[in-house]
């Protein structure tokens, strides 16, 4: 598509419920933000593991309209010379992101917990930020824990808050000391775990690669 062309059809998008759902599960998530024009436009970049590019062809089918071109992969050379290969995409920088660009990148840097992500989180949002950080807590426990290293115990209290208002959720901050720092996770109460369950599973449902986040085993590849 001609540059002029998609510049005009950039200001034609209008985000869809669905999609604005995604995006913030995803900011909650792995995916992130990025402005190169100091906050006119952003733009979201999604990547996870090769080993999860179904789920990554799955965001990509709700988010074609904003996305000019396919997910790809990428390979990075990790630790011990380990080779880690990626599969993302990233849509266009666009004026529609910028709202939660201002949210959840006040200071154009560091990704925060916005204070109104209980008007921002519905159950769509929930299923996404579970599949990118969340896992089953054991066959004995039978619940859920969302591991949110990346955000402070004060940003999590809102979270518990939104989940609880909006979904009748309780959870608990669990502790983790992980390469001599403390981390927080959101671990799901067992009297919970049956309402988290309904949030998350019509998604997963779609997606046969990860009903490993079900208690199920992951499929060979």
């Amino acid at each position: 598509m001609h540059s002029n062309s998609i510049e005009n059809y950039k200001k034609t998008i209008r985000l869809t419920k669905p999609q604005r759902a995604i995006i913030v599960g995803t900011l909650l998530g792995d995916g992130h933000l990025e402005t190169t024009d100091k906050g006119r436009t952003y733009r979201l970049k999604i990547e996870h593991s090769v080993k999860q590019k179904e789920y990554v062809d799955w965001l990509y089918q709700k988010l074609q309209a904003l996305v000019g071109a396919p997910p790809r992969e990428r390979s990075y050379r990790g630790g011990f010379n380990a080779t880690f290969t990626g599969y993302g995409f990233t849509t266009y920088s666009l004026g529609s992101l910028r709202f939660y660009g201002q949210q959840f990148y006040p200071r154009n840097r560091i990704k925060i917990v916005p204070k109104i992500i209980r008007k921002l989180l519905e159950s769509l949002s929930v299923a996404i930020w579970y599949l990118d950080d969340g896992s089953f807590k054991s066959n004995r426990h039978r619940t859920f824990i969302i591991h949110t290293h990346s955000f402070t115990r004060g940003e999590l209290k809102i979270i518990q808050d939104a989940l609880s208002f909006k979904f009748g959720i309780n959870t608990s901050l669990n502790r983790q000391e992980y390469t001599g720092k403390l981390y927080w996770r959101i671990y799901v109460f067992s009297e919970s775990a049956d309402k988290f369950l309904k949030l998350v599973k019509p998604v997963i449902d779609q997606l046969p690669s990860m009903k490993y986040k079900l208690g199920n085993k992951m499929p060979k590849r």
